[in-house]
């Protein structure tokens, strides 16, 4: 055997500054330390398939939302916003995995994409729309390049960081929940228990026994567990559907087979649709308050996903800080003008990067495998429908639960600490919104410090962050009070 040389690895291309990896490795190796963080080449493989089955439900989802008129009574095209949703989706994820190398991918933001339905749209046309989603890009960019983004990362106390990890997982696993049938909104009740408080019909049924399936393997130590789950659940699905046991209306996203032919040619007739101007009758004020409001959903967002993954994967050090957070936060930001440039909505990192993590996944070669695998869908989107969506909800649930074990590390005899790591985890799911969660901890846990005495100890982002997240709560009324509504 060759005799293997050293090559210095430094803090910038990986989590463990000052080390060495063996240079007579592979070049994928080599480039993606996949030895280096503990990881195999087939791992990586399954960790990057089983983010793209877990995210696949976008390629419908943002459509759906995207749907609606603008304010010229324009509507955009469903084959083409499934081809922009595919294509902005692939080269975020691509660029994230070659350049940021960390296993973080990217799609359509729904909160971006809420935003853009119900406040931009409504005010001006989709290619204006789009437009906004490149300018908020734009921004978050410029805060990455002036290190204010990493700074406002880093100045979040760990525990909050693990509040933040723990919060999304309850958020996912309450996707996964309903997105599968088993939580519904209830009668006189926020939610209950499936449809009229009793769980009906074999759907719901699937995404139980894939829930308590990948748990079970995943107890046995299987390896590739919540992928072999969700793969034995669709064809179940499929074989029952078949047969005729399921009546086909009972699925959400329609029955699990094949329509049509497998290829089709992709549209891409939404690439380029921006309008930059002729906001007049909009006027300047609210034009600031939708940018802020889009800088709002895409920033805290993601970061709060990539505190979460990042630490499931074991990134972080022993302050909660990512090494090469910078290159993954700027090409975060350029999801927002991708996504703005492609007709999709803003690109921002998504929560399901989990799944792939809970399998092993720790570089970014498994962000470039699901790049490649939506950059597939351009050609085969009906083949990707066919996973139901109740059955790729039971690797929400699992990775909620997974997340959830973050509270280990949390002191809960001390109120100060307690409290607003309690409010940041409970206000996600119940608001169903990340950035709340993460505002409700953050304004919590400088008003106690400070009511404490120790006002010195916050920092000054910190106290910045505060003043942000009131204004995040107050915009209504401050919009009201300054005439832009």
């Amino acid at each position: 055997m060759a005799q293997q040389s050293l090559e210095p690895t430094t803090a910038a291309d990986d989590a463990g500054a000052g080390t060495r990896v063996p240079a007579g490795r592979s070049w994928l190796d080599r480039y993606f330390h996949i030895s280096h963080r503990g990881s195999t080449l087939a791992r990586e493989v399954r960790g990057g398939v089983t983010t793209f089955m877990a995210m696949a439900y976008i390629l419908l989802l943002n459509p759906l939302i995207l749907s609606g008129k603008d304010a010229a009574g324009n509507t955009m095209g469903q084959q083409a916003l499934i081809t922009a949703t595919a294509f902005a989706a692939a080269l975020s994820t691509l660029l994230m995995g070659f350049l940021g190398r960390v296993p973080l991918a990217l799609a359509a933001g729904l909160s971006v994409s809420g935003v853009l339905a119900s406040q931009v749209a409504p005010a001006m046309t989709w290619p204006q729309a789009m437009g906004m989603c490149v300018i908020y890009g734009v921004v978050i960019m410029l805060l990455v390049v002036t290190g204010l983004r990493e700074m406002i990362m880093n100045a979040i106390p760990l525990a909050l960081k693990h509040a933040i990890t723990m919060g999304i997982g309850l958020f996912v696993a309450l996707i996964g929940f309903y997105k599968a049938g088993f939580v519904q909104q209830g009668r006189g009740t926020p939610v209950t228990l499936g449809a009229g408080g009793e769980l009906a019909g074999w759907p719901v049924l699937l995404f139980a026994l894939t829930l308590l399936g990948i748990f079970m393997l995943q107890a046995r130590g299987v390896p590739g567990a919540i992928l072999i789950g969700i793969l034995g659940g669709t064809v179940l699905a499929v074989a029952l559907n078949a047969l005729g046991v399921i009546d086909p209306d009972q699925w959400a996203g329609g029955a699990p087979e094949l329509h049509g032919s497998a290829v089709s040619m992709p549209d891409f007739g939404l690439f380029g649709a921006v309008e930059f101007g002729g906001w007049g009758e909009v006027g300047a004020m609210t034009v600031g308050m939708i940018v802020f409001t889009l800088v709002l959903a895409g920033f805290f967002d993601a970061m709060a996903t990539i505190i979460g993954v990042g630490t499931e994967a074991g990134l972080a050090d022993d302050r909660g800080r990512m090494p090469g957070l910078s290159r993954a936060l700027f090409i975060d930001g350029a999801g927002g003008a991708i996504g703005g440039v492609s007709g999709a909505s803003g690109q921002t990192v998504f929560v399901e990067s989990a799944t792939g993590v809970g399998e092993g996944a720790r570089t970014g070669l498994s962000s470039v495998v699901t790049g490649l695998f939506f950059a597939a869908c351009l050609f085969f989107t009906p083949v990707t429908a066919i996973v139901p969506g109740e059955v790729a909800a039971a690797a929400l649930v699992v990775i909620g639960a997974l997340m959830m074990m973050n509270a280990r590390h949390v002191d809960w005899a001390d109120r100060a600490t307690a409290i607003p790591v309690f409010l940041t985890v409970v206000v996600m799911p119940f608001t169903y919104s990340i950035t709340a969660g993460v505002a409700a901890g953050v304004i919590s846990y400088v008003a106690i410090k400070a009511a404490q005495g120790k006002a010195r100890e916050i920092g000054a982002f910190m106290w910045a962050l505060t003043a942000v997240f009131v204004v995040f709560y107050a915009l209504n009324p401050i919009e009201g009070w300054l005439g832009v509504r």
